[in-house]
């Protein structure tokens, strides 16, 4: 690994993880709701976009800052899991069954969808 790789996905992850917390934070204020919309919505566009990214081939460079960088801070693995378990806690499991059955299920299928979509550039 050299500095150059480095600095590109330091630079992506910069840029993702403050879009990230600009957008949960826009999201939250305009859609109240039950389930953890902000990091749903988030997860899921994140799952589109980095199969669009790895779909359309991108070079490692390119790879390195918008598929390892700015997407792997952009969405939040960490983040879904500890709201899950929150909601669970909680005793809503209505909402968390809701809430870890769309992130799944539609994050494969975005996926799979975004690496068609982006094997077309």
């Amino acid at each position: 690994m050299t500095f150059l790789h480095m600095l590109l996905v330091g630079v992506g992850g910069f840029f993702g993880a403050i879009s990230r917390f600009s957008l949960s934070r826009l999201i939250n204020r305009w859609y109240p709701s039950k389930i953890p919309v902000a990091t749903l919505t988030i997860n899921l566009t994140g799952s589109f976009l980095l199969g669009m990214i790895i779909g359309a081939g991108m070079n490692k460079f390119g790879f390195l800052l918008l598929g390892t960088g700015f997407m792997g801070a952009f969405t939040t693995f960490s983040t879904f899991k500890l709201e899950g378990v929150q909601l669970y806690a909680d005793g809503k499991r209505r909402e968390f069954y809701l809430y870890n059955g769309l992130s799944y299920g539609f994050g494969i299928l975005l996926a799979f969808l975004g690496m068609m979509l982006g094997g077309t550039f």
